[in-house]
């Protein structure tokens, strides 16, 4: 039986050594990788899409969409701690990830205002992950909310600094719209994604 982390290991060994072209590889990659899926042992599935706040990486598994992360969170570092935490054997398998990446580019086009892909939650929990279904859930496209107002939804009024905790380790940014949290003053406060993406986001659903 085929793993990923042995079909990764034979594409690489075979660039190395034969002169196969590009697009070869590709396809070589592809049937091992409907191979990792067909039998089972491919948990999680990674791509990345070119958005205007930079290339995201997008990962699943079976249960859902797990992780979106931006390039200043190193996409190397975001697969080996996803390796760590869920399971060692993922795979670049593009195909996988088709539906998030459709919903991604509507969004961004101005033409999805809700996510409809399924989630994988597992990353985050207790109160942080409170937070973040609120968020999911309460706080609609084009509107902001201050750390104080998610606090109270949360049903904590007092933990304002634990939201911002939430919101500055958001496994799934974008589709979890951290970037709606906004300082009580109107200002846009931090952004694991940086100041300039956080203004990007919200101005494309001001303007929708």
């Amino acid at each position: 039986m085929t793993t990923s982390d042995e079909a990764s290991d034979l594409a690489r060994d075979l660039r190395r050594n034969l002169p196969a072209a590009d697009k070869h590889l590709a396809m070589l990659h592809g049937r091992l990788a409907a191979a990792a899926d067909a039998e089972g042992v491919l948990d999680i599935a990674y791509r990345t899409v070119d958005t205007p706040v930079g290339r995201l990486l997008l990962a699943a598994t079976e249960r859902g969409l797990v992780r979106v992360a931006y390039a200043s969170e190193d996409h190397d570092a975001v697969l080996q701690t996803l390796a760590e935490r869920i399971s060692p054997r993922i795979l670049h398998t593009p195909a996988r990830l088709d539906a998030a990446a459709v919903e991604l580019e509507e969004y961004f086009a101005g033409q999805r205002r809700a996510f409809d892909i399924p989630l994988d939650w597992r990353l985050t929990g207790g109160f942080r992950s409170t937070v973040l279904h609120h968020l999911a859930t309460d706080l609609g496209y084009g509107q902001t909310a201050s750390y104080g107002t998610v606090a109270r939804l949360a049903g904590n009024p007092k933990a304002i600094r634990a939201v911002g905790t939430a919101c500055a380790t958001n496994p799934l940014p974008v589709v979890v719209p951290c970037h709606r949290v906004v300082r009580s003053d109107g200002s846009l406060g931090g952004y694991l994604g940086g100041l300039e993406a956080k203004r990007i986001l919200l101005t494309l659903e001001t303007a929708a």
